[in-house]
């Protein structure tokens, strides 16, 4: 069964039709074409799919697409703009945090929520929110480094 959805997805209203058993994940991939969300484990364990849901970082994969009906979502192709990076994509990549890149786009949607929600999170914040973001390759010290050099950018 189809069902019409309408969104706005990375700043752009979308009115499409989508089946009712497809996930946020597979709609923002097969049917928007934005690569940037990963599919990893399918089980919400590992955090590649992540992106925001009117402001809230989600596991897409455990999100049916027509749940996020008149809701906002942004994705990792969201955040630059052009050509110009967004502060924590080039703190990743200037803090080595980037390796395979496949973990990448969640942790960085996961430290966008952090970092609009607390302009200079604790460590302890910044952990928490990279909880459950799975890396095989960094090791988070990167990861974290890079959190922390855009908080400390901030006013």
């Amino acid at each position: 069964m189809k069902h019409t959805i309408n969104l706005r997805v990375n700043g752009e209203e979308v009115t499409t039709d989508v089946k009712s058993h497809r996930t946020l994940l597979e709609f923002l991939r097969d049917q928007l074409h934005l690569m940037g969300v990963k599919e990893g484990c399918g089980d919400g364990e590992c955090g590649a799919c992540t992106v925001l849901l009117n402001g809230e970082p989600v596991r897409s994969c455990l999100i049916l697409a027509v749940e996020a009906q008149n809701s906002e979502i942004l994705t990792i192709e969201g955040l630059a703009e052009g050509e110009k990076l967004h502060p924590l994509q080039r703190a990743f990549i200037d803090q080595g945090a980037v390796q395979c890149g496949f973990c990448t786009p969640g942790l960085i949607m996961g430290a966008k929520a952090l970092l609009d929600r607390h302009s200079h999170p604790t460590e302890e914040q910044i952990r928490e929110a990279i909880g459950g973001h799975l890396c095989r390759c960094t090791g988070y010290e990167t990861i974290l480094q890079a959190i922390r050099s855009v908080a400390k950018m901030r006013p």
